[in-house]
């Protein structure tokens, strides 16, 4: 998979560097144009038509929730993550509506910064494996691919004790099982996590429904809580 192309529409030229180090140190991502304005910001997203803008909600000239809704317009392709200091409920609203895929409020750490494109160079992978691995529609297949679709809801986040790259780790490795099943012992081995944080995940995941939890009597001892990927 090719780098995502990322704009940043920013008026604060001190975070636009900021933001332009951090996506430096993501694989899988290429800065291509920022944006300190309005009218530049717009610009900037026409040419290069991004995968990705990473949106200020205040400009000195427009609103960038409005940008928003023009990027929603015209660049079906086009994802947008607001990264702003608007901390009040009328915004987030308008920009949840709006479609986007995080709210991320300032002062923005990078590991904050690194979670959210993360997630969002997963979400773009497990898209394009979906549509790609459906030549004919059925229910099932608009189920699946709807529901990849769908952005993460700004706020829903996994419970403490739930790291989020670490949890991306393990739902990758769950997607790469097929029939067989994987015991906590074994997944803390291949992703060098302890046997009872592997497990905490994994019972996590069976708490949403991703994976299916099933005892494996041996010949000795007692029986091994397995999971299987539904």
């Amino acid at each position: 998979m090719r780098d995502l192309s990322v704009v940043i529409a920013e008026d604060d030229p001190n975070i636009c560097d900021i933001q332009a180090r951090f996506i430096e140190r993501i694989a899988g991502f290429e800065l291509v144009g920022i944006g300190e304005t309005f009218s530049e910001s717009e610009e900037v997203i026409d040419v290069f038509r991004p995968d990705l803008v990473l949106l200020d909600v205040c400009f000195p000239d427009g609103d960038g929730v409005e940008l928003l809704r023009k990027i929603r317009q015209k660049y079906l392709d086009t994802d947008v993550i607001c990264i702003t200091a608007a901390k009040d409920v009328a915004t987030l609203q308008k920009a949840m509506r709006g479609g986007v895929f995080d709210y991320v409020l300032k002062p923005m750490t990078f590991t904050r910064f690194q979670e959210t494109l993360t997630r969002f160079l997963e979400h773009r992978r497990s898209l394009s494996e979906a549509l790609s691995e459906a030549e004919r529609l059925d229910q099932a297949a608009v189920d699946r691919i709807i529901s990849t679709g769908l952005s993460e809801a700004p706020g829903e986040r996994a419970p403490k004790g739930i790291n989020a790259l670490t949890l991306q780790k393990v739902e990758s490795y769950v997607r790469q099982l097929s029939k067989e099943s994987v015991g906590a012992n074994e997944l803390g081995e291949s992703l060098g996590i302890s046997r009872t944080t592997a497990r905490r995940y994994l019972e996590y995941l069976v708490a949403k429904g991703t994976v299916e939890p099933s005892l494996e009597y041996g010949s000795v001892g007692r029986p091994e809580r397995r999971y299987f990927r539904r």
